[in-house]
């Protein structure tokens, strides 16, 4: 099994969207740095399918090294939005762990581990990558929005034990986005290419966005999902 139980308030306190019939899927997606799952809760909300299931997280509080130690939810520590800023490779291995614990309880409660679709936005992209690629179990895909990939110099050795080499990502990113360049989200697409089947990632970008979303990068997004979690 990947994860532990130690996360379960993550579960208990997240914010979930029900499916308007039998659950036979989940996504879990992750906010950005700062932020809760009720924005993405309700994005999710406005592209659903009714045989999915959305889960939306909080992150816990911590300080933020990069924010001045200032107190916000946060998935891990932050020092730098570089390339070669340090890391906090312990935060993030944790918080994956977190992230697959859920994985765990969905497939205890019936929507087995290809069934459930990790995504986030920002700082909750990049865990969600980073999740999916050490998670020994084989998962939907991922929509990772605006972000990176944590730990990039330990790939491709640390999926060597990945369940998902094979698996779809959908990767988004706005071309004007100040806080994440999009040179930095297609240096990650091209990080994935040696990690993952080239041929299962997609790199979009969106002239004039910012760092955020848009009904254009929403709507691939819901394409994205009903593709790999159809009906069943």
């Amino acid at each position: 099994m990947c994860g532990n139980n130690m996360s379960l308030p993550l579960l208990a306190e997240a914010v979930t969207v029900s499916g308007t019939e039998k659950e036979t899927a989940a996504v879990i997606f992750l906010h950005g740095l700062g932020d809760s799952g009720h924005s993405w809760a309700d994005a999710m909300t406005a592209i659903r399918l009714p045989h999915v299931k959305y889960i939306c997280p909080h992150a816990p509080r911590i300080p933020v090294t990069l924010n001045m130690k200032m107190t916000m939810p946060s998935w891990f520590d932050l020092m730098g939005l570089s390339p070669d800023s340090p890391e906090d490779e312990a935060g993030i291995k944790r918080a994956a762990e977190n992230i697959k614990a859920i994985i765990d309880h969905e497939a205890k409660n019936g929507i087995p581990a290809n069934r459930v679709l990790l995504g986030g936005f920002s700082q909750g992209g990049a865990l969600s990558l980073y999740t999916a690629l050490t998670c020994q179990q084989q998962l939907a895909g991922v929509v990772a929005l605006s972000c990176w990939l944590p730990l990039h110099k330990s790939f491709p050795q640390a999926a060597s034990a990945s369940g998902n080499r094979d698996m779809p990502i959908l990767q988004c990113h706005g071309e004007m986005d100040p806080m994440i360049p999009v040179q930095f989200g297609a240096m990650t697409a091209e990080k994935l290419k040696v990690i993952v089947n080239p041929q299962k990632i997609t790199f979009r970008t969106y002239p004039g966005l910012v760092h955020s979303s848009c009904p254009q990068e929403m709507a691939a997004v819901k394409e994205f999902i009903e593709k790999q979690l159809p009906r069943i």
